[in-house]
């Protein structure tokens, strides 16, 4: 299962990604918070509604992460559940080709006895069930 693999992979790198995006726009806030403060600067509707945007992003940025984990779970459980299906199945295929392998022994033999010794020259030999 290479490509779910892959997927589970990409999905891993876009939460990453999301992470420090969402650590970023904290680390940004607290700046700008701290400038604001230290600058005794009043903002205005606008700016304080641009100012909640950062926080509305995360929120939406921590969402999509909780979305991704719950896909990654999902194929998780189907790769675990693949690879033992893939397991069972290959055990019997094998016991499968074993037995069809004795089943054929047994009928050559079968018939190297009841064909007896047709082949030979002399008629005397030959034997009969």
């Amino acid at each position: 299962m290479t490509m779910l693999s892959s997927i589970n992979e990409l999905l891993s790198h876009i939460k990453d990604v999301e992470n420090d995006t969402i650590k970023l726009s904290q680390e940004s806030m607290i700046i700008l918070s701290e400038f604001i403060e230290k600058n005794g600067i009043e903002l205005d509707e606008n700016a304080a509604n641009a100012l909640q945007y950062q926080d509305i992003i995360s929120q939406q940025l921590s969402a999509t992460i909780a979305a991704i984990s719950s896909v990654q779970n999902s194929i998780e459980m189907f790769e675990n559940a693949y690879k033992s299906d893939e397991r069972i199945a290959s055990d019997s295929f094998e016991k499968l080709n074993n037995k069809l392998i004795k089943t054929l022994s047994e009928a050559k033999n079968k018939r190297d006895a009841f064909s007896g010794n047709l082949h030979n020259e002399s008629e005397a030999e030959i034997e009969f069930f």
